[in-house]
């Protein structure tokens, strides 16, 4: 994925069980916990490319949160300051080489970071 790209969305749950049901069952999404995130169950949409994770709800995370691939989280927290946003979740390593972070724009939308490679 290339910088800007959307790599991944997270959608809040508060029963994972129900929830993998049914987005498997409505939307034919592949749905498993991978090695390393047992507890955060990767759905794969049929497409093979688009995917995210059901993740737990909680204070702070309410409504699905779309990830932007960035070249440098650092910079682009920089810059989302620069023009006026803010940050939610400052870097935060996902695997060694991987990160993640939370910025908000203007009009208080939580957009995801994500830097790196996964696996």
């Amino acid at each position: 994925m290339a910088h800007g790209d959307i790599t991944h969305i997270d959608i809040p749950v508060g029963d994972m069980q129900r929830a993998t049901g049914f987005y498997s069952t409505l939307f034919g999404w592949q749905i498993a916990e991978m090695p390393g995130f047992e507890g955060y169950p990767m759905w794969q949409a049929p497409n093979g490319i688009s995917g995210g994770g059901l993740a737990p709800r909680g204070d702070g995370f309410t409504q699905p949160r779309s990830y932007v691939e960035v070249d440098s989280i650092d910079d682009t927290i920089a810059a989302a300051k620069a023009a006026g946003g803010s940050v939610a979740m400052e870097r935060s390593p996902i695997t060694d080489t991987s990160a993640w972070a939370v910025i908000v724009d203007p009009d208080g939308n939580h957009i995801g970071l994500f830097e790196g490679v996964v696996g």
